[in-house]
C-alpha cells in the first residue's frame, strides 16, 4: 500500500482545484483538527492538519491514501486511522519536511503498514 499512499483512493472525488483548507478532519474516533493546507498533485497528493489544542498545536502530513471520504456539505474530510495512530505517526515540522524524500518514506512506512 506504500506505493499508493501518496494518491486519493479510488472512489475519492477530488476535482482539480478543489479547496479543502479550513475542512474538518475526523480520524475513526474523532475530531483532529482542520486542514491547513493540501496537495492534489498526481503521486503528491497529502493534507496537512492543524491539530490545534489535541497534539498542543502541532500540525501533522496525512498522505492522501489515508483518506476514505469528503464530505463536501459538511466540509469535513473523514480518514482511516485512529486518533492514537495519527498522534504517534513521525513528527512533522513543514519547515523542514514538507519536500524531504526520506520523510516521506518515513510516512509511507507508517501509514502504510497494517494495523
Amino acid at each position: 500500500m506504500t506505493d499508493d499512499m501518496w494518491a486519493y483512493r479510488s472512489g475519492i472525488i477530488h476535482p482539480t482545484g478543489e479547496d479543502l483548507t479550513g475542512y474538518g478532519v475526523e480520524a475513526v474516533d474523532g475530531h483532529i483538527g482542520a486542514v491547513d493546507r493540501h496537495s492534489n498533485e498526481v503521486s503528491d497528493a497529502y493534507l496537512v492538519v492543524d491539530t490545534g489544542v489535541w497534539i498542543f498545536g502541532k500540525e501533522v502530513l496525512l498522505p492522501a491514501g489515508t483518506i476514505i471520504r469528503v464530505d463536501r456539505e459538511n466540509k469535513t474530510v473523514h480518514m482511516d486511522r485512529t486518533k492514537d495512530q495519527i498522534k504517534a505517526a513521525p513528527e512533522f515540522h513543514s519547515d523542514n519536511h514538507l519536500r524531504e524524500p526520506d520523510y516521506r518514506q518515513e510516512i509511507s512506512k507508517y501509514y502504510g503498514r497494517s494495523y
